[in-house]
């Protein structure tokens, strides 16, 4: 940036140009003054009574003191007001002036300097105008024409270029300040740009959590069930017939459910599409442009969508007793009110995943599921006695576990704003706590 208050994108100009159109406009202009200049300095020896050679040469250097105006206009308004007695440099005033004043110099020296140009302006008109009447061309004009003459002169060379650089002046800043708003509203878009992205990463990330939690709610317990009815039919097949048959068939019922909820919750998340299969980037892929509210609005779709709720409890609990587990369920309280449906899925799924989780790890323990409905929550409570020393062989399988189950439980329940706690009982056993707000 120069004194003038330009900027400019390259500096490919020579010294304190940006731009070699600048630099040659400036040598223009200094050429031009300093031949003004030169042939007025004739006139100032003859009158000042020197060598012409003397002026010419004042003038000359004079008038190229132009080129310095945009790094040091200042000094070349100086050199104007200087040479104004001499009656040389009007193009140097004229240009001079107009230069300071588009600068970014304070409005004080600006109009000190004008106060200095206009005043020296005034004097040397007043000196020859009355210098032109006492040659007596001017004899019979009344005494108002010399102020008039040389106001009016002093303002035509002085307030033309004043004005016009101070115009010229507050709409470059103004442009400036224009650019660089617009390089911050850029620079805040991109920055927008970039947390969007980022908020659309993370709502495909918790997506993608969701459905594997989901999915291990679904799958789970009813594989589970479903190996242990195979273990058992295993064990029995030779020995009792009919009992295998019947274990058969509970295999049968708990896959044919596993298959049913598993395209119910497809069929959600396939909804709006023309079928066909259904790949991960047709469910994440449209969350990236309409970020967190959709990946939240996605999740309550497919949470409310024919899920389950707490009257199916008495299902469930029977399907555990139909595989050998003893499990007892306690309901305090009456139900004043219907939950939501994300609370009732909540407290299905805890329940369910805490069952699956005494399949496999303490398979043949004594289970107590215990439900109690308050007046604003709802607690839930699964806790096991220690399993039986034969246990495992008994079931004659141990399930695999990835160690998500609890992970999913207190996402679920936290995510509601509850309260989940589980861990070991004195007695040996485990417990899983969770209470819901019942809105």
């Amino acid at each position: 940036m120069t004194t003038t208050g330009e900027t400019h994108r390259t500096a490919g100009g020579p010294w304190w140009w940006g731009r070699w159109r600048s630099a040659a406009l400036d040598g223009g202009l200094a050429v031009a003054s300093a031949v003004e200049c030169g042939v007025e300095g004739v006139r100032f020896a003859r009158d000042a009574g020197v060598p012409v050679a003397v002026g010419v040469v004042f003038g000359v250097l004079a008038g190229f003191a132009l080129v310095l105006r945009r790094r040091w206009p200042i000094a070349v308004v100086l050199v104007g007001v200087a040479v104004t007695p001499a009656q040389m440099g009007v193009l140097l005033g004229v240009v001079g002036l107009y230069t300071l004043a588009a600068s970014e110099m304070p409005r004080r020296i600006i109009g000190a300097l004008a106060g200095m140009s206009f005043l020296g302006t005034l004097i040397v008109a007043v000196v020859q105008a009355q210098r032109d009447m006492g040659h007596g061309g001017l004899v019979r004009v009344g005494g108002w024409f010399v102020p008039f003459v040389a106001i009016t002169t002093s303002l035509g060379v002085t307030a033309p270029p004043l004005l016009l650089g101070l115009y010229v002046g507050a709409r470059r800043r103004l442009m400036e300040s224009l650019r660089e708003r617009n390089d911050s509203l850029e620079r805040e878009l991109q920055l927008l740009a970039e947390r969007a992205e980022e908020r659309a990463e993370w709502a495909r990330g918790e997506e993608r959590t969701r459905i594997a939690r989901e999915m291990h709610d679904v799958v789970a317990h009813r594989v589970s069930l479903m190996v242990v009815h195979a273990a058992a039919l295993q064990a029995v097949a030779r020995k009792d017939p009919e009992k295998a048959v019947k274990n058969a068939a509970l295999v049968g019922d708990m896959g044919r459910q596993a298959l049913t909820e598993l395209r119910e919750m497809l069929g959600v998340m396939r909804a709006g599409g023309g079928g066909g299969r259904v790949r991960e980037s047709d469910v994440v892929a449209p969350l990236a442009a309409v970020g967190v509210a959709a990946a939240a609005a996605a999740s309550r779709a497919v949470d409310d969508e024919d899920g389950p709720c707490l009257g199916d409890l008495d299902e469930l609990v029977g399907q555990s007793r139909a595989a050998g587990m003893v499990v007892e369920l306690l309901v305090e309280g009456d139900v004043t009110s219907s939950y939501v449906a994300a609370v009732e899925q909540t407290a299905y799924r805890v329940v369910q995943e805490a069952l699956t989780n005494v399949h496999k790890h303490a398979a043949g323990a004594k289970t107590y599921v215990r439900l109690a409905h308050r007046a604003s929550e709802i607690a839930m409570q699964v806790e096991n006695e220690p399993p039986a020393a034969d246990a495992d062989s008994a079931a004659g399988v141990r399930l695999p576990s990835g160690g998500n189950g609890l992970v999913g439980m207190k996402e679920r329940v936290t995510g509601l704003g509850g309260v989940f706690v589980c861990g070991p009982t004195d007695a040996g056993g485990y417990r899983v706590s969770a209470v819901l707000p019942a809105g």
